[in-house]
This record gives C-alpha cells, sequence and structure tokens, in this order.
C-alpha cells in the first residue's frame, strides 16, 4: 500500500468518525444540555491528548511567536464554542443529516470571510458555488414544508466556523500543532464549563447512560481524529483532503438513519447534492491550504 492512498484511506476513516458524531450528539442532547455536553466532550478529549502533549514537547522556538499561546489558543476556542454550541443547539430542533450539509457550507463561506476581513477577491468559481448552496439550502430547509429554527441555528455554525478557519490561517503558524491544539481544546472546555456553570448549574453531572457517547466523542472523534488527520495529511494534497471532507455529510446521513432512523426525502436528497457541489466547486478556486484544527468541526 503506498503512503497516498494509506492517507488517502485514515483521512476517509476520520471524516467517517465526524459524520458519525452528528447522531450522536443529537442523542445525547436528549438528556443533555448544550453547555454541559461540550465541557465533558473537550474535558475528556484534553485528558486523552495531554500524555502525548507532554511527551512530545516540541523544540522552544529560536524567537517568539508573535502572541502568546495561551492568547491565540483562547480566541480559536472562542470561535470553536461559538460553532459547536450553535450545532449542537441547532440539532435539537433539525434533523442530523441536514444539520451536516449545513455545516458543510463552512467552505463556502471562507471566502466570504476573507473578502470581508481582508479584501481579498472572491474566486470565480465562487460565483458558481454560491448559487447552487443557497439552492440546496432552500431545498434541505423546506423538505417537509416549512422551514424550523434549528436550520437557521446550523447555517450560525456554518458562519461560525468560517470565521474559525479564516482566524486560525492567521494564528496557526505561530505555533506548534500538538500545544495549539491542546490549547484551543481546553479553551473550549473552559468556556463551556462557565457557561454550564451560568446556564445550568443543577445539571454539571451526566447521567451514567451519557458516558459512553461522551467518552466515544471525546477520545475518538476528537483527540484520535486529531492525531489520524495530523498523519493523513501529511501524504495527501490540501485539494484532494478538501475532496475527501465533502463526505462528511454524506456519512453523517448514513449514520443517521443506521443509528436513530433519520430519512431524506427527494428535495432533502437533492440539496444534499447541491451542497456537496458547491462544496466541491468552491475548493477548487483556491489550492493553497487552510489551517484548520484537525477535530471535529462542528459537528467534527
Amino acid at each position: 500500500m503506498t503512503s497516498r492512498l494509506r492517507g488517502l484511506l485514515l483521512l476517509i476513516l476520520v471524516t467517517a468518525v465526524w459524520g458519525s458524531t452528528f447522531a450522536v450528539v443529537k442523542q445525547l442532547g436528549e438528556v443533555l444540555p448544550p453547555a454541559v455536553l461540550i465541557a465533558w466532550r473537550f474535558l475528556i478529549a484534553a485528558l486523552a491528548l495531554l500524555p502525548a502533549a507532554l511527551l512530545l514537547r516540541p523544540a522552544r522556538p529560536a524567537v517568539a511567536p508573535a502572541s502568546p499561546l495561551w492568547r491565540d489558543g483562547l480566541l480559536l476556542g472562542a470561535w470553536l464554542i461559538a460553532g459547536y454550541g450553535t450545532q449542537t443547539v441547532a440539532l435539537q430542533t433539525t434533523g442530523a443529516n441536514r444539520a451536516a450539509f449545513f455545516t458543510a457550507l463552512s467552505v463556502v463561506l471562507v471566502p466570504l470571510w476573507l473578502v470581508a476581513a481582508q479584501r481579498r477577491r472572491i474566486p470565480a468559481v465562487l460565483w458558481a458555488a454560491l448559487p447552487l448552496a443557497v439552492a440546496g439550502l432552500a431545498l434541505l430547509s423546506w423538505e417537509g414544508g416549512r422551514l424550523v429554527v434549528g436550520d437557521l441555528w446550523a447555517l450560525a455554525c456554518a458562519v461560525t466556523y468560517a470565521g474559525f478557519i479564516v482566524t486560525l490561517e492567521k494564528v496557526a503558524r505561530n505555533h506548534a500543532p500538538l500545544p495549539f491544539t491542546l490549547a484551543q481544546v481546553l479553551a473550549v472546555a473552559g468556556l463551556a464549563l462557565v457557561w454550564a456553570a451560568v446556564a445550568e448549574p443543577g445539571r454539571l453531572l451526566p447521567p451514567p447512560g451519557a458516558w459512553g457517547p461522551l467518552l466515544y466523542l471525546g477520545v475518538v472523534a476528537t483527540a484520535l481524529t486529531t492525531l489520524l488527520q495530523t498523519v493523513g495529511q501529511r501524504h495527501v494534497s490540501a485539494a484532494e483532503a478538501s475532496l475527501v471532507y465533502t463526505l462528511e455529510p454524506v456519512a453523517a446521513t448514513a449514520f443517521s438513519f443506521v443509528l436513530i432512523g433519520e430519512q431524506v426525502g427527494v428535495r432533502g436528497l437533492l440539496g444534499g447534492l447541491l451542497v456537496v457541489g458547491a462544496t466541491i466547486l468552491s475548493t477548487r478556486g483556491d489550492e493553497a491550504p487552510h489551517a484548520e484544527l484537525p477535530a471535529p468541526a462542528p459537528e467534527r
């Protein structure tokens, strides 16, 4: 097996795990408030990442970074909790498969963020991708005859995660990957604990039945995918990786059907295909990699 094929298989596995998290989070959301769910997921992920971070400490850089690790970690953590929070709330009222397709739009929205924040020009292919994305959203949102509030929360998730990607692109090169990832995970856990303490002071401890799914989300879908994605993308180009990641909503739809019995109608299927098509098209206009946290993008 070649290293490229091995890398592709690892990224496909990562994408499948990401896709499974939508159904798991939707089920957990029935017994845990969003803040408590996020706090425990990221506390578990931090504990899983901590040994590797301590054993694989990078050498001290000759030149001090432009900004401290804790500050950049907190900044990115704030973007992440906005993404995870909006999507966890979305999954309380919308389907897991629909939320996954909405989240995939973050790839399309990144260039728009760059236009607004850095005055970059919009790539020509994005002008074709945006109408496809809007049409796909319309079909997904009105499947079943009505728009639900969860769809708007899922769209907010895509917007905030696009902001996270753009912000990370600016600061990721300042820090070693593993400590920086751990700093972000710890920041999300800390912010979620504060949120939970304020909003749900009497519900901080999960019920016994929630620990299995929480361990899966924290260890497998956050810590393990961090490692697998890092290894996989060493041997796969950014363009190829972007195409693999468009399979996430497809995987989410499959897992949602198997785990919780969700089904997609004809309009939803067509809308999902349009969103995936818009996502693939938008990646063709930028061959340069965008730095991303190798963790479950909401809902990753």
